[in-house]
């Protein structure tokens, strides 16, 4: 709906690969015979600009800040993942797992700060990921690669609240929406095919799309089909620090070490150098189905259904060093007998008595999401209406394979290595020939199946009630139930295990397999690592019985409930300041929150189920406000409380203890969390200047009350006061390090920034140059957000975790009648991912971060004819990696984990009837 007064454009279509110009003139022959009239020339525009056009039309129709990107025609979504094109949007930054779009941040809030609604509908899907990543998802941040974007047509991003919006959010409410029958005139069927490269896997897939729709009885029914399915192989390749710690962790290092320099506490040593190897493998598949009944001019409703299924195998080959990240038998035997010292870290060594790893990871996991739901519009009489929707939605993510097969050679003499050179890529000597299948020991399997489920159960009733010409009331109730539920497990002892038949744990030569790198350059490029499915088989590892029985880890079953009852009231009117029309809303909602949690605790050293509930309540006013200062320039002002309920780990009661490898975590909960509230002020200058373009700058200010942060400190294990018997077959001592963790409320802080979008056909250009078309916009974030100490002392003001100081992204696009080309660059700065710092003396000043990255991506289209259209698209072609890092003062910035996952390339076809 536009604002009183608003001109509303004519309807140009734009997407990002083709814009067909077509020109229609003709002659008409007057009734008398000396005259002639000429028509107006009719120009319909398709393609890229004819997306963008709808997008503004979209934008400029709402009162408050909005952005949308839109597919110009079925099946035609601008980008093939959901997560990137909603990267194109300003404000807007995404990260990746293996080099797809996963989740997003908007004005620097993380994925937690963003709700996401599907046909109106709030819903969360969560996947898995390598433990570097994440691991498998059990917060509130919606996972975009679940999705293919060709079952969406519309994708809205709300940066501002209003009383008719759920709350939930401090950044914005994205919604996602698919295609229903009455959106296409009568029959309607697309198909498209896709071929995908990947060049480091050099691996090719396929990616198939279609569509059907229809409508009947005189267009009052209508029914919707479609369909996606794509596969993907990926290679993701690179180096891996483990972390750095301190030359007295763990125990220290033997104190017969020749180079001293290494054992003081000031000089830091990465924990378990090596390179990283992982094979991923995805099959997606994508259903949406749609019915519409529109029994008469009043009454109208839709059926709505969506499912999706992700299924993914990766497989992760290793090779390092773990005796620098153990006391014991590790550590402290290691001699350091050479090294250079540069910024307190020790960035080349060689020592003996080190024990080499070699591990071969398997994961198969897979991700159900359905959702049903049915709405119902009727409208009274032309100034009363009432509408409602009621639906569920479920995510379902199953990990039943998570295993890792080590084995080790012990006091290994000579192993170095060497970060002189490039920091991401590492010389590392392992003082063995690593293609040496022989003298290895079984020493480890681990096996960690997971399981995660989010449900919504949702129910709501609106009215709209036209009072007069210039006021109209809104109200509603909503009713949503939501549940989470999480189960890890794990075996009791993971490094007990059997022998082999000769009497010994030594690792056969004939159950080992050959691993390396293969796009990435690394000394050594390869190395032997066990045959897990062998071991496997032979030992029978899967049978849940015996040493191999699993059973849950505590820190990982849990489970949350939360009832959520809201109502609201907002006002829209439109009235005139002046010779100035004014148009905007005002309202309130309030919401009561019951949450519910399940969890473990420790009584008396013992772990015990432990239940904790709690209710409060929020009330959240808004107001936005568009003065039309010219019927194409509007001013937008918009202001409102919203809150951000705790994140789902962090509402866990009870402490647990968990040892996996290196790793080692003594974990708390804290289920009487308050959510993160915030006080949001928006100021948006917005100049419609011609046909399909617009300049418009945004300012926005985020008085953040209160965040969530975990609390970190590393320390030995004997200092908490827990008894030693809970590390009773972890392999680990009360003398090793541990990291413990505890969330908590922080006093928040400010958060500001300014936005800049520009959008330009360059239709006043002569001849095909009138084709082309421009979309740039900048984004600039700034916050002081308070973080605390282990002790709960404010240590540090810093930016918010995910907030990338600037970004942009620019696409140049062109459209002619048979031949359609974009190429995009997106890019975020630098962000951080954990403040303060991990490890022991990086705790005060240090910092966790990932280095910002400019994606460039390319698409060409060819069309043969109106119904057939090849085309060419490339993504990521500057071959962007992922680049995490951790910062201190005393030792500058040292590397922690650097992967690439190459360039993409597909060539498809479209047919459309």
């Amino acid at each position: 709906m536009y604002p009183r007064n608003a001109q509303k454009k004519t309807p140009v279509t734009l997407l990002a690969l083709g814009i067909s110009l077509a020109l229609q003139a003709g002659t008409v022959a007057a009734q008398d015979a000396g005259t002639t009239a000429t028509e107006l020339d009719t120009v319909t525009v398709t393609g890229y600009r004819a997306s963008v056009e709808k997008a503004l039309d979209i934008k400029r129709g709402e009162a408050g800040v909005v952005d949308a990107i839109v597919a110009e025609d079925i099946g035609k979504f601008p980008d093939l993942n959901l997560a990137e094109s909603l990267q194109r949007i300003p404000g807007v930054v995404i990260a990746r797992d293996a080099g797809e779009g996963r989740s997003i941040s908007v004005r620097g809030l993380g994925p937690d700060f963003t709700r996401v609604r599907i046909n109106g509908m709030e819903a969360l899907a969560t996947v898995g990921s390598g433990d570097q990543t994440g691991g498998s998802n059990r917060g509130r941040g919606f996972d975009f690669n679940v999705f293919a974007s060709d079952l969406f047509s519309q994708l809205i991003v709300r940066k501002t609240a209003s009383a008719d919006v759920e709350e939930g959010s401090l950044g914005a409410t994205v919604d996602l929406n698919t295609a229903r029958p009455f959106d296409y005139d009568g029959f309607t069927f697309a198909a498209s095919g896709q071929a995908s490269y990947n060049d480091m896997a050099q691996k090719a897939d396929p990616r198939v799309a279609a569509l059907i729709s229809n409508t009947f009885a005189d267009g009052t029914f209508g029914a919707l089909l479609s369909v996606a399915y794509s596969e993907r192989q990926a290679l993701e390749e690179g180096s891996n620090t483990g972390r750095w710690a301190n030359g007295t962790s763990n125990g220290g290092f033997n104190g017969a070490s020749t180079y001293t320099e290494a054992l003081s506490s000031d000089v830091y040593h990465p924990r378990f150098p090596r390179y990283v190897h992982m094979e991923h493998q995805q099959k997606r598949l994508g259903v949406t189905g749609s019915l519409q009944w529109k029994p008469s001019d009043a009454t109208e409703l839709s059926l709505d259904a969506l499912y999706s299924k992700i299924d993914a195998e990766r497989d992760e080959h290793y090779i390092e060093a773990i005796s620098f990240s153990r006391s014991g038998a590790g550590k402290p035997q290691t001699i350091v007998r050479d090294g250079e010292v540069r910024n307190n870290a020790l960035v080349y060594g060689v020592f003996d008595n080190v024990d080499i790893r070699s591990e071969n990871r398997r994961d198969e996991w897979s991700t159900d999401f359905k959702q049903v739901s049915l709405n119902f519009k009727h409208r009274f009489n032309d100034d009363f209406s009432v509408s409602g929707k009621v639906g569920t939605s479920r995510s379902s993510h199953e990990n039943p394979v998570q295993t890792t097969v080590i084995m080790d050679k012990f006091d290994v003499d000579g192993f170095s290595y060497d970060y002189r050179g490039n920091m991401n890529r590492p010389v590392l000597n392992y003082g063995i020939d690593p293609t040496d299948p022989n003298g290895w020991t079984l020493a480890e399997i681990r096996l960690r199946p997971q399981y995660v489920d989010n449900d919504f159960d949702t129910a709501q009733i609106d009215f709209n009630w036209n009072i007069s010409p210039g006021f109209r009331l809104k109200g509603g109730v909503l009713a949503k139930d939501y549940s989470f539920e999480t189960v890890e497990l794990r075996r009791a002892a993971e490094a007990t295990v059997p022998n082999f038949a000769d009497g010994t744990k030594l690792v056969p030569g004939d159950l080992t397999m050959d691993a390396g790198l293969k796009g990435f350059s690394g000394s050594p490029s390869s190395w032997v690592v066990p045959d897990l499915n062998a071991i496997a088989g032979l030992m029978d590892i899967y049978g849940n019985n015996g040493m191999f029985a699993v059973a849950p880890r505590l820190n990982n079953t849990r489970s949350v409930e939360e009832k959520d009852r809201g109502v609201w009231l907002m006002g829209e009117f439109s009235t005139e300041l002046g010779s100035i029309p004014l148009s905007g809303n005002v309202g309130v909602r309030y919401v009561e929150t019951k949450q519910s949690s399940i969890g473990s605790g420790l009584v008396d050293g013992v772990p015990t189920p432990a239940k904790a509930s709690r209710k409060y309540d929020d009330t959240l006013p808004s107001f936005n406000l568009v003065a039309e200062i010219t019927p194409d320039f509007l001013i937008r002002l918009g202001a409102a409380k919203v809150m951000t309920r705790p994140g789902l780990g962090s509402l866990t009661p009870g402490v647990t203890v968990a040892v996996a490898g290196g790793a080692r975590t003594v974990s708390g909960g804290n289920p009487n969390l308050d959510p993160s509230r915030a006080t949001n002020v928006d100021l948006g200058f917005e100049w419609y200047f011609n046909e399909g373009a617009m300049a418009g700058v945004g300012l926005f200010y985020k008085d953040i009350e209160s965040t969530v942060q975990t609390l970190k400190e590393v320390r030995p294990y004997s200092s908490s006061g827990l008894p030693a018997s809970l590390l009773e077959g972890t392999g680990a001592t009360v003398n090793d390090d541990f990291t413990f963790s505890a969330p908590v409320n922080t006093p928040g802080g400010e958060l500001m920034g300014v936005e800049a979008n520009y959008i330009q056909p360059f239709t006043f250009l002569p001849g095909k140059w009138s084709n082309l078309g421009m979309q740039l916009n900048y984004t600039w974030v700034d916050s002081k957000i308070n973080y605390l100490d282990g002790n709960g002392a404010v240590v540090m003001k810093n930016d918010l975790l995910g907030l990338s100081r600037s970004s942009w992204n620019a696409t140049l696009f062109y459209e002619g009648e048979k031949f359609a080309g974009r190429i995009s660059a997106t890019n975020r700065d630098d962000y951080l991912t954990a403040v303060p710092g991990q490890e022991a003396g990086f705790n005060q000043a240090g910092v966790h971060g990932v280095t910002g990255t400019t994606v460039v991506d390319a698409s060409l289209r060819y069309k043969i004819s109106d119904q057939v259209e090849l085309s060419l698209e490339a993504i990521n072609l500057t071959n962007e990696g992922y680049d995490e890092w951790v910062q201190s003062p005393t030792t500058g910035q040292l590397p922690l984990y650097y992967t690439e996952t190459g360039r993409q390339y597909l060539l498809g076809f479209r047919y459309k009837f």
